[in-house]
C-alpha cells in the first residue's frame, strides 16, 4: 500500500491520532555567577535525583534532566514543560541559573564536571560508577553536552484500527504488530533524521575550552574565544559531540532490522570485552572505574539518535523490558535545545516532530544494509557540519542527491502526512519547511547572523538569554497546586531514596554480580 493509500484510508479513523502520547526530556547545565558550571551538589529542593520522576541529573551534577510525563497535544506538553522549568527555576540557588543551549559555558577542564551522585543504595552507585565510566572511555568535557529528547507513542486506538487496515488477516499479536511498526518507524528516522539536525540544529558555535583537549579539528576562529562552522546547523551531532568509538573498531553496531535484532546487537556490544576499556580497568585503589570492560557497560551507554524504548519508563533492563514487553514508544535525541526559545523548544516545533514521526510509520521501511547504514552515518556528519552549504550533497541509495531537492521531497510527504492531524500541523509544517529552501531562516543561522550583527561570541551571545530566562521565570505568577504537587513529590522522592537505601542486603560487588548475571 502506498503512502498516499495509507493516507487517504486513515482518514476514517484519524480522531485516534489526538489519543498519541508526547513526551519531552530536556537538559540544562546550571552555572555559576561566572558563567562556569555550579560545583553546587543537586538542590535539596528539587528532590531525589534517583527517584524523581520529573527533576533528575544526567551525567553530571550540574546537568539537570526535565522529564514531562506521556501527555496528549502539543500545547500540554510545553505547557507541562513550562510549568517544571519554572519550578525549578524558581527553586535555584540565587547566584545559579540554567544554561539554555546544547554546547556548554565556560569550562575550567574535566575536572571541574561534577559526575551525579544518587546516593549510597546500590543502584545509586551503580548509576555513579556507569557515569565515571563514561568519563574515563569518552571524557567527562563531552558529557556537558546537553540536549532534548522527544518521546512518541501511538494511541491503542490508532494501532487497532491500523492493523485492521493493513493486516486484517495477521495472526500476530497486538503488542508484536506495533513492535514491528515501531522498529519500521526507527528505521525511517535513521534514514531522515539528517532533515531533523537541518532543521532544528542550533549549535553552529562552541566556546574555546570545549575544545581545550581536541589537539585536531577542522573548526573556524570566530573571535577570540568561539570557534564555528560558516554552514554548520549541529555541532553537537557531528563528530565533535558524544560518540560511541568503539562500535566501528570492533564490528559491532546497532541493527534496527528487528527488535530481536536490535537487542541481540546490544548485547553482544555489552559481552564484547574491549582494549581501551580493559586499560582503563573496573577498580583504581579500591574504587570502581566504570561497570565492567565491555565495549558497551550497559544498553543506554550506546549513543543513537533514536531509540525503541519499553513502556516501563526508566527501567534499569530495558533491553529484557523490550523483548518481555515489545516498544511502547520511540525516543527522538537529536534536538539541540534553542536558546532563543524559553523552554528550548516550542508548541511548532512538537507539531512538526508529531507529523514526522507519522510520515516514519507510514513510509516504506526496507531492511537497513550496511551499505545504507554508511549512507545515514556520512548523511548525519555532513549535515551537522555542512548542511547549510549551497548545493550540498547527500547520498541515497547510492546516488549523490542535493540536500534541497531530497529534504523538498521528504517534506511534501511529512506535509501530506500532516493533514490527518490537525490545521495547527499543517501551518507548522509549512512554516518550518520554508527552511529548506530558506537555510537563513534555521535556527543555526538565525544564531550565527545575530552573533555577526551584535558582534558577540558563544558566551556573551547565549548568557543573554540565561540572564533573560531567569528573569522571564521569576516574573511568572506561581500556579500554586502544581508547585504543591511537584513540592510533595519532592517529599515522596526523598522518602523513596532512603526506603532503597535501608533495603540493601548486598555488598555493591554482589550487586553488581547479580545485576549482569541476571537478563539485562
Amino acid at each position: 500500500m502506498s503512502l498516499q493509500d495509507k493516507i487517504n484510508s486513515i482518514h476514517s479513523f484519524k480522531d485516534s491520532l489526538n489519543g498519541n502520547l508526547i513526551g519531552i526530556e530536556k537538559e540544562g547545565l546550571r552555572v555559576a555567577e561566572d558563567g562556569t558550571i555550579a560545583q553546587t551538589p543537586h538542590p535539596e529542593s528539587f528532590g531525589s535525583a534517583l527517584t524523581h520522576p520529573e527533576i533528575t541529573t544526567d551525567f553530571s551534577e550540574a546537568l539537570v534532566e526535565i522529564v514531562t510525563k506521556p501527555i496528549q497535544g502539543s500545547h500540554n506538553v510545553i505547557n507541562e514543560l513550562s510549568k517544571i522549568h519554572h519550578y525549578v527555576q524558581h527553586h535555584l540557588p540565587e547566584s545559579e541559573r540554567f544554561w539554555p543551549a546544547s554546547m556548554p559555558c565556560i569550562l575550567r577542564g574535566k575536572t571541574n564536571i561534577p559526575i551525579a551522585y544518587y546516593g549510597e543504595s546500590n543502584i545509586g552507585k551503580m548509576k555513579t560508577v556507569y557515569r565515571r565510566g563514561l568519563s574515563n572511555r569518552y571524557g567527562s568535557v563531552m558529557q556537558a553536552i546537553a540536549g532534548i529528547h522527544f518521546n512518541y507513542s501511538f494511541s491503542m486506538d490508532f494501532w487497532n484500527s491500523y492493523r485492521e487496515l493493513i493486516a486484517p488477516s495477521s495472526k500476530v499479536d497486538s503488542q508484536k504488530f506495533m513492535s514491528h511498526h515501531y522498529m519500521c518507524l526507527t528505521r525511517n528516522v535513521l534514514r531522515y533524521g539528517w532533515l531533523v539536525t537541518y532543521l532544528f540544529g542550533a549549535s553552529a558555535t562552541v566556546c574555546k575550552s570545549f575544545m581545550q583537549d581536541y589537539h585536531e579539528h577542522n573548526l573556524e576562529e570566530f573571535d577570540d574565544n568561539t570557534l564555528y562552522l560558516p554552514y554548520a546547523t549541529s555541532l553537537r551531532m557531528g563528530d565533535i559531540g558524544y560518540q560511541n568509538s568503539q562500535e566501528d573498531k570492533k564490528g559491532v553496531k546497532a541493527n534496527y532490522n528487528s527488535l530481536r535484532h536490535y537487542v541481540y546487537s546490544l548485547r553482544a556490544a555489552m559481552q564484547t570485552s574491549c582494549d581501551d576499556c580493559e586499560n582503563i580497568g573496573v577498580k583504581k585503589h579500591g574504587e570502581y572505574q566504570q561497570l565492567n570492560t565491555n565495549i558497551l557497560q550497559i544498553a543506554n551507554e550506546y549513543y543513537s539518535s533514536v531509540r525503541p524504548k519499553p513502556s516501563t519508563h526508566g527501567s534499569d533492563r530495558p533491553l529484557g523490558a523490550l523483548l518481555n514487553e515489545g516498544v511502547g514508544y520511540i525516543e527522538l535525541r537529536s534536538l539541540d535545545v534553542n536558546p532563543m526559545m524559553k523552554e528550548g523548544i516550542d508548541e511548532e516545533q512538537v507539531q512538526f516532530l508529531e507529523a514526522f514521526m507519522l510520515f516514519c510509520l507510514l513510509e516504506d521501511s526496507p531492511a537497513v544494509s550496511s551499505a545504507e547504514l554508511t549512507e545515514i552515518d556520512v548523511n548525519a556528519n555532513l549535515v551537522a557540519h555542512r548542511g547549510r552549504e549551497p548545493g550540498l550533497s547527500l547520498c541515497h541509495n547510492g546516488e549523490d542527491v542535493t540536500l534541497l531537492n531530497w529534504g523538498q521531497s521528504i517534506l511534501a510527504r511529512i506535509n501530506d502526512c500532516s493533514v490527518l492531524l490537525s490545521e495547527a500541523h499543517q501551518k507548522s509544517v509549512r512554516n518550518i519547511s520554508k527552511r529548506i529552501i530558506e537555510p537563513d531562516l534555521t535556527p543555526s543561522a538565525e544564531m550565527l547572523n545575530q552573533m555577526k550583527d551584535e558582534e558577540k561570541g558563544f558566551f556573551e551571545y547565549t548568557n543573554q538569554f540565561s540572564l533573560k530566562n531567569k528573569e522571564l521565570f521569576n516574573e511568572m505568577p506561581i500556579t500554586e497546586e502544581y508547585f504543591v504537587e511537584l513540592d510533595n513529590q519532592k517529599i515522596l522522592s526523598i522518602n523513596k531514596q532512603l526506603e532503597i537505601e535501608s533495603s540493601d542486603t548486598l555488598s555493591f560487588d554482589d550487586f553488581l554480580a547479580d545485576y549482569f548475571s541476571s537478563d539485562t
